[in-house]
């Protein structure tokens, strides 16, 4: 099969799918969990979690070619409306502000990382700073 083979990008995309699918149940594991599990190993680390937790479906989601129009503001809207919930639904969790930047950066993050790899697969240039 060539690069260019549809049955090869159909499974390729299937696969970005089903990770896509285990990184949101993780991210939904994560930030509507009743408590955190374990003290965290360093300071800010939940900051980093949770920057993680959304970096990673943002990087998956384009990587699998969803539009970037629904999947940037999708990600962003649950960013803060999961800070929202776990401050006022989820008696043993407090929403902050701070884990919702994260949240946002996350995406950001994410989408930078997605248009880099799609750029430098297409054969495009990639400016370098």
């Amino acid at each position: 099969m060539s690069r260019a083979d549809p049955r090869r990008s159909g499974v390729r995309r299937g696969a970005l799918l089903g990770a896509l699918a285990s990184a949101v149940l993780v991210q939904l594991v994560v930030l509507y969990a009743p408590s955190e599990p374990a003290p965290p190993p360093f300071p800010n680390a939940d900051k980093v979690v949770h920057m993680g937790v959304f970096l990673v479906p943002t990087v998956l989601a384009l990587a699998a070619r969803l539009p970037a129009r629904w999947v940037l503001p999708v990600l962003a809207a649950h960013a803060v409306l999961s800070e929202v919930v776990q401050a006022t639904l989820i008696p043993t969790r407090d929403g902050d502000v701070l884990d919702a930047l994260a949240d946002l950066l996350g995406v950001a993050l994410g989408a930078l990382v997605a248009g880099l790899w799609a750029r430098r697969r297409s054969g495009a240039p990639v400016r370098r700073w």
